[in-house]
């Protein structure tokens, strides 16, 4: 049974459906319930995805809504993400209206993914103000919002294998940036169809009336700064949008106790530091060759570690050795910020990007695709808090087995002073985090003054 309909106000969330986009918006209404209780959110995902996170904890305030999917379940986004993305942008909509016909109350405001862009329309027609959350970083919205000046400047597409380490400096907030960090400028189709589709989303963004970013001032500011010096409607960054407060709770510094999972003991048993997180995020994946790679050179560099891995679980248990755990899930923040912990290899996905910056850890940064390389040039050239495993920008050349074991070993070495370098490095963005989200911290007041936008549009 729903609960009682609260008394200031009624918000409609709408995520796209993929891992990625859903965790950071429930994180946002977990934050904003904690600060004002008496707020409905009525979370709008496929049946598909109630099926992942139906049985979640969730506060009684927060309900899941359903709608159908968009393709076969069977088919996978994995396995067609154009075909995956066109029905994304054509199917969800109708089924979207009839679900706020049924609605009670009737919606106060609206939440959505920024790739949704119909939604905005949607809200516009009944006159219920939309917020527009970009899932990812400030400075890959800045790339996406002036594409057009890759063509303007004869750099779409760009044939990455002869000048991907060419840089540019004409996107507004961003320093000068390799060719090779930007998406979607291969020309290849997939990029041009995914590219026309984004394009037309961002048309919509200024037809919202808030623009939300999962991201912190200090950790972005000139892209930021940009972007609010060129749009008209209020920009807030509202930042990291993880699962912080459960740390409140939870704290990873203490001693685990005999309910907890088994990756929480065995960590509490390695020394300080010593452990290499690695995770290759919840969607695509390395090659198998290159997996195969990346497994030889961990074995050989003797590092402890704990590897999250889905399908290739099971292999990955046979041949990474005794040195560590293999295991399908782990509670990610909380792994990262154990004392156990000493870096984390990641694909660079934005919300482990964020959860590897506020717990406090160095990167070994292994980019894929989409926003992944922008992220990895954050971290290396502008926080300073990684490297690169993958040194060149020629696409389909495998690091090798004796690369990576070369690269582990002097990035795990505490004594060394490229490595009290690095994490001292870490620390100090661990600490522009915890002061963004403390009393009068930029993302706190943000925060706050959404809120009061946010239970302004709730009153009668």
């Amino acid at each position: 049974m729903d609960p009682s309909p609260p008394m200031d106000g009624h918000v409609v969330v709408v995520p796209y459906p993929g891992r990625g986009h859903i965790n950071p918006l429930m994180h946002l209404c977990n934050l904003l319930l904690s600060k004002n209780s008496n707020i409905l959110f009525t979370f709008v995902i496929t049946q598909e995805w109630h099926g992942f996170i139906g049985s979640d904890p969730k506060p009684d305030n927060i309900r899941l809504k359903t709608i159908p999917n968009v393709i076969p379940s069977e088919r996978g986004r994995g396995n067609d993400i154009v075909g995956f993305l066109d029905a994304v942008m054509t199917r969800m909509e109708a089924p979207f209206e009839q679900l706020l016909d049924r609605l009670h109350p009737p919606p106060t405001f609206i939440i959505h993914d920024t790739y949704l862009f119909w939604v905005v329309g949607v809200g516009n027609r009944r006159n219920i103000p939309v917020a527009s959350f970009f899932p990812m970083s400030a400075s890959f919205f800045s790339v996406l919002y002036h594409y057009r000046l890759f063509e303007q400047n004869g750099h779409y597409p760009a044939n990455l294998s002869e000048n991907g380490d060419e840089r540019v400096d004409y996107i507004p907030g961003l320093p000068p940036t390799r060719l090779a960090d930007f998406p979607l400028n291969d020309g290849s189709w997939q990029s041009r169809k995914i590219l026309r589709w984004i394009v037309k989303a961002f048309q919509w963004v200024l037809k919202a009336q808030y623009l939300l970013f999962p991201s912190i001032l200090e950790l972005e500011s000139q892209a930021i700064h940009a972007l609010k010096a060129d749009f008209p409607i209020p920009i807030y960054t509202i930042g990291p949008a993880i699962p912080h407060l459960s740390l409140k709770h939870n704290p990873s510094s203490c001693i685990t106790d005999q309910n907890d999972p088994s990756y929480m003991k065995w960590l509490d048993t390695q020394p300080s530091g010593s452990v290499l997180y690695v995770s290759q995020g919840s969607f695509l994946s390395a090659s198998t060759a290159q997996l195969e790679e990346i497994v030889a050179g961990l074995r050989a560099s003797e590092v402890r570690f704990l590897w999250i891995a889905r399908g290739e679980n099971l292999k990955l248990r046979e041949t990474c050795g005794n040195m560590g755990l293999v295991c399908s899930w782990c509670d990610q923040l909380r792994v990262l910020s154990h004392p156990a912990i000493g870096g984390f290899w990641s694909h660079c996905g934005w919300n482990s990007t964020r959860e590897g910056a506020f717990a406090g850890v160095p990167f070994l940064a292994f980019p894929l695709i989409m926003d992944q390389p922008m992220n990895c040039k954050l971290i290396v050239e502008d926080w300073k808090t990684g490297w690169r495993v993958k040194k060149g920008v020629k696409e389909g050349v495998l690091v090798t087995g004796d690369e990576v074991a070369g690269i582990l070993k002097t990035f795990m070495d505490l004594s060394s002073d490229e490595g009290r370098e690095l994490r001292k490095r870490a620390k100090q963005v661990q600490q522009i985090c915890r002061l963004a989200i403390a009393d009068g911290g930029s993302s706190e007041t943000n925060v706050n003054t959404f809120l009061r936008d946010l239970l302004q549009c709730g009153k009668p």
